[in-house]
């Protein structure tokens, strides 16, 4: 239940999370501002035509994904078996599980998009390096809470490290679904479930245009 109310509530989150303005130092800012080019994608005519979802995918993805350290997600998710995948599993494991996020939310958001909108709440600092902006998703019948955790990388940008729905965390979501999985296999045979199951979602897709 709660993965499925993550999965539904995130084909909005992607809706306002944006491309980084360079050199940036708000994170509010970091996830508002181009929200209107992914509404402008969304609302394109050109995109709805047969055939054209693929391209409109890929569209979002080049504007959503510097929004996101997916190395950093990677590491909270596997939490402490993160030390047991060698440095090419690492690297394996980041590009899999980042493309099958792709995947699974980006096409929620073509499917599922009826005009939301999104509020812009506040955001607290906890430090110099983390922050959290609070935001909500209102819809006709409800205000949903979505907020994002945030701290600045190496190139001192805001990047998005999770996402709390409701009060549940996306990362800490899937960190019992692989946990249970790393528990009795290696890392090796987590890479390859997920190297299937984006096998599956990009047949799928292709399928669907």
């Amino acid at each position: 239940m709660i993965a499925k109310t993550i999965a539904s509530i995130l084909t909005l989150v992607f809706l306002t999370v944006v491309p980084c303005m360079a050199g940036s130092t708000d994170p509010m800012e970091t996830i508002r501002t181009p929200i209107d080019a992914l509404m402008v994608i969304l609302n394109d005519p050109q995109y709805k035509e047969p055939g054209t979802k693929a391209a409109q995918r890929d569209e979002i993805w080049k504007i959503v994904k510097p929004m996101f350290d997916f190395v950093e997600i990677s590491k909270r998710t596997v939490a402490r078996n993160w030390r047991d995948f060698s440095d090419a599993e690492k690297t394996a494991f980041t590009d899999v599980f980042a493309q099958f996020l792709a995947n699974t939310y980006i096409d929620k958001i073509q499917g599922e998009y009826h005009n939301e909108k999104i509020v812009y709440l506040n955001q607290d600092f906890y430090s110099d390096a983390y922050a959290e902006v609070k935001t909500q998703v209102l819809r006709e019948t409800a205000e949903i809470p979505v907020n994002y955790r945030m701290f600045k990388d190496g190139a001192d940008l805001w990047k998005v490290y999770d996402i709390i729905v409701e009060g549940v965390s996306l990362v800490k979501n899937y960190r019992t679904q692989f946990a249970s999985i790393l528990k009795k296999d290696k890392p090796a045979a987590l890479i390859q479930m997920l190297n299937e199951k984006l096998a599956q979602q990009n047949q799928r897709l292709a399928e669907n245009g």
